[in-house]
This record gives structure tokens, sequence and C-alpha cells, in this order.
């Protein structure tokens, strides 16, 4: 394996208040570098203060947008024990959207020990109040400069740290969402299962639209505006009274990590939970029929988000009362004391810190 160096700050930061986090707005000690060059490989690697990156105007990621990142998080249990979420799923999504884009993925022993060795660094940023987490922010980027359209022949790899709150003002209180009827967030074909940067710069201008108008995220359907795909940045599920529905993955919906984790929690209680497409005029059909019980977003920075007011086409629809719903909230519960070290993780989705 490629040989990690470290090199320590000598002027650590003072921590922030656990309760004044927000989210991505403070960064820790260090990060972990890493560079890979074509008929060289991988290289300096280490473990180094947290700081500007130097990179060449003509670097690849500015030109041709060859970037993709991971979000993930580490937690301190209440024993203490400091753990990571399912980091191996973090690995192989970012490995296969590496090769979409034409990045070379670190190998997962790289990945896995510049992840531990770092994290070990800045364990004293890991937050321990309720609701409170270290944020993972792996990334890779092509970092050759030239001018011209082809793959980068380098890319630079690193992992950023930041300790988080809750990451909707809202709390885990429901969140009002736009249904999103002009613009596109992802196509079938395109860049929409892969945790490509440009997904999210192309993302913004709804985004902004709807926060204008009160609403905290957009609901994005596809090419033809007709079936549900994601909600913001995350995947979506809707509680019918028959069955549990999350929109198939399509090759445009990214295959988020809480979803995964929330179906198999789902198919352990043996609850009625589908993979299919579900149009938008089904879920409204279905509310003014009183058959929708709840509908929430999920993904890591989050991890649930009841969804308490849809609004489409002109008409802001109320989804259970706009209150949190009994079933997102017993699977928020329930993965939140996993993480925790509350409940036994049987499903072995945790992973210890080495030190």
């Amino acid at each position: 394996m490629t040989t990690i160096t470290k090199n320590l700050t000598t002027t650590p930061k003072a921590l922030p208040p656990s309760d004044q986090l927000g989210f991505g707005q403070h960064f820790s000690d260090h990060m972990f570098v890493a560079k890979y060059t074509e008929g060289k490989g991988w290289s300096e690697a280490g473990v180094v203060p947290y700081g500007p990156l130097s990179l060449d105007p003509g670097a690849s990621v500015f030109h041709y947008g060859q970037a993709l990142f991971e979000g993930m998080k580490a937690f301190r249990k209440e024993d203490g024990e400091v753990v990571f979420f399912r980091p191996e799923f973090n690995y192989h999504r970012l490995a296969e959207g590496a090769a979409r884009l034409c990045l070379e993925a670190p190998p997962m022993d790289l990945f896995m020990e510049g992840l531990h060795q770092v994290v070990a660094a800045d364990e004293r940023w890991i937050p321990k109040g309720p609701n409170t987490s270290l944020y993972i922010r792996p990334t890779l980027i092509g970092s050759e400069p030239f001018l011209g359209v082809r793959p980068s022949r380098e890319t630079m790899f690193f992992i950023l740290l930041s300790p988080v709150g809750s990451y909707y003002s809202e709390g885990t209180k429901p969140i009002k969402i736009w249904t999103e009827e002009k613009y596109l967030r992802a196509a079938p074909g395109g860049l929409g299962a892969v945790k490509a940067g440009a997904n999210y710069a192309s993302s913004l201008k709804a985004a902004l639209e709807a926060k204008k108008k009160g609403y905290a995220q957009v609901l994005w359907l596809d090419v033809e505006h007709q079936g549900i795909e994601e909600v913001g940045t995350m995947n979506v599920f809707f509680v019918f009274d028959n069955e549990i529905v999350t929109p198939a993955l399509n090759g445009s919906i990214l295959s988020g990590g809480t979803r995964d984790a929330i179906l198999q929690l789902l198919r352990s209680k043996n609850l009625p939970v589908v993979e299919r497409r579900i149009t938008i005029a089904e879920v409204v059909d279905r509310l003014a029929k009183g058959e929708l019980k709840e509908a929430f977003g999920t993904g890591t920075a989050a991890v649930i988000s009841p969804v308490g007011v849809l609004h489409y086409q002109g008409k802001d629809w109320t989804i259970n009362n706009n209150e949190n719903g009994p079933l997102s909230t017993q699977l928020y519960n329930e993965i939140t004391a996993i993480q925790r070290g509350a409940q036994a993780d049987t499903l072995n989705w945790l992973v210890p810190l080495k030190k």
C-alpha cells in the first residue's frame, strides 16, 4: 500500500460550541491528501494541516468538471468509542462514480487507511451533543493542467472533516418541498447516479427559487416531468396505506447509503416496501384519497427529513397534518440509536476507528 505520512499542525484551532455547529460551516485541523499520476500510481499520501490546495489554473476540474465526492459520518458512541457508518458502501460508490467520470479511484486500502488516520488525528473534533456527528467529505478531482477535452491523467484525492449538527434549520421537523416542473436534475445516461459536483451545480437554480418561495427543498421529476426521482439532495419514500414506495434506481437516481439502510430495516421488519417508478400524479391522487400517510427524504446529512407540505401545480398539499409520522420517527430513532451504540448493530453497519 502507498505509504501515508503525517505532518500534524502545531497551532490547533479552538473547537466550535457543539450547539452552534450548523452544517458544513467548520473544518477540523487536518485533511488527508493523495495524488495519482498515470504511469506512476498513487503517491504523496499524507495527513496534513487543513489549508488551501495547490492547483494549476489549467487543472481539469476547473474546465471540464471532473469532480465527485462522498458524504459519510463518524459518531461518538455513548461509551466514547468512535465508529464509522458503513464506510465500505461509500468507497464502492466513489469507485463506481470515478469510473463514470474517467477519474482514478484510490485503492480501497488507501481510502480506508487515510480515513482512519485523518479521523484519529482529529478525534477531538467529533462532537458529543445530541444530533451531532463528524461529517466526512472524501473528494476526487482531475488535477492535470491542460486544455483539451479528454480525461485528466492526474487525480487528487482528499478527505475533509466537519463537525455538524442538524442539516436543516427545521431540525427533524417536517419540511416544505416544491415540485420542480421546469428544471431537470438529471437524465438517463447522464450523471444522475453519480455523486458528481456537476449534479449539484445544476440543482442550485431551482433550489434557490424554491427557497425564495418559502420551500426548503425541490422535488425532482424525470425528463417527462412525471416520474419522481429525488427530493433535494435526498432519496424519497412515500408511505401509503398498503405499501411503502421509493423510486427504483434507474440510472438517473443516486444510490443513497441511507436509502439502502432504510430498505434493509424495512425488509427486516417484513414491511411492504417496493422499489418502482412512481409519478407525481399518483402521489397527489392518493394523497387526495387519504391513502398517503407519510413522506420523507433520506440522506447522510439529515438522515431522515419528514415532508409536511408538497407544492404541485399551484397548490400546497399537506401530508400527515404537517407532523412527523410514526414510521419516519421510528426509522430515524432506530438508525441514530445504532449509530450512537444505544441499540445493537445487528446488521454490522458500524466500523470502529483504528488508533
